[in-house]
């Protein structure tokens, strides 16, 4: 892709998603907003750094899992590499689990894959602008996390048998045991010793008070279907998962506008400008 004296004055966006369906959805509606051009997309994150290199964008969209990398940790490679990038993390996963982590880890903004398109290009803008975007729901729970002046005994009571209370590693280690990967699968994809994912294995055990790996290993795969994506991923050194079970058309509605809203108390993602300081918790 080419420089126009066009596209020089829009953000200069580069998108980041395993499933080409999905990823050319979402270009093609960011490419359809005003001020706005995808000049770079890639499904893996050794493709990301390079194209990110390649055009220099001055905001990457990306989907929290990119196969079995952990994108947070390339989130915070980028923002050591060039402070001014602006990122926007989305997922199907839980945002009052995943967008303070994402936060930390140098993102701007979080938006779940359910949420309205609108929602998408609205925390563009809204990061564009130095703010950050999460849902209400988010900021209000991160707002009263920095009033709560509890001892350190009872917040790990209260967390106790949630996944909040796993470290990043062990999440990402629960959900590949979700994805249907085995202990020495996992090691090989994350360049660990068998016996450092065994350790890991009991510590979220031990977290989530589950008395067998049978038990670990149903909660897991359980969570990962809810979030809307079972991987049976192999060794996941290529996006496999895409070539062993075909693509359904509702995951490619993720980012459209969805008929079903709840009723009660909306829950969508929205334009939320807090200080980063209310995020060090």
């Amino acid at each position: 892709m080419t420089d126009t004296g066009e596209h020089s004055a829009k953000i200069r966006i580069v998108v980041l998603d395993e499933q080409p369906l999905l990823r050319c959805g979402i270009i093609a509606y960011l490419n359809s907003q005003r001020g706005m051009v995808v000049c770079g997309e890639a499904d893996t994150i050794a493709g990301a750094a390079t194209k990110i290199a390649e055009f220099q964008p001055q905001l990457v969209v990306t989907e929290l899992r990119l196969g079995a990398g952990y994108t947070l940790k390339l989130v915070k490679k980028l923002k050591a590499e060039n402070r001014a990038l602006r990122i926007l993390v989305y997922s199907a996963f839980e945002e009052t689990i995943f967008a303070e982590r994402a936060m930390r880890a140098g993102a701007n903004g979080y938006v779940m894959k359910r949420a309205r398109k609108e929602k998408l290009a609205a925390a563009i803008r809204d990061i564009m602008k130095g703010g950050i975007y999460v849902s209400r729901e988010v900021a209000l729970s991160g707002f009263r996390k920095s009033l709560q002046r509890q001892p350190k005994n009872n917040h790990s009571l209260r967390l106790a048998n949630t996944l909040e209370n796993l470290s990043n590693r062990e999440i990402h280690i629960f959900e590949l045991l979700g994805s249907g990967l085995g202990t020495r699968e996992i090691a090989q994809l994350l360049d660990l010793s068998i016996k450092t994912v065994e350790s890991h294995r009991e510590n979220i055990k031990h977290k989530l008070r589950l008395s067998s790996g049978v038990q670990l290993r149903d909660r897991a795969a359980k969570w990962v279907e809810r979030a809307g994506g079972v991987r049976k991923s192999g060794k996941l050194r290529v996006p496999a998962f895409c070539k062993r079970k075909p693509f359904r058309p509702a995951e490619s509605e993720d980012l459209h506008p969805r008929q079903q809203q709840r009723s009660g108390r909306a829950s969508h993602a929205q334009s939320v400008h807090i200080p980063e300081s209310a995020l060090a918790l």
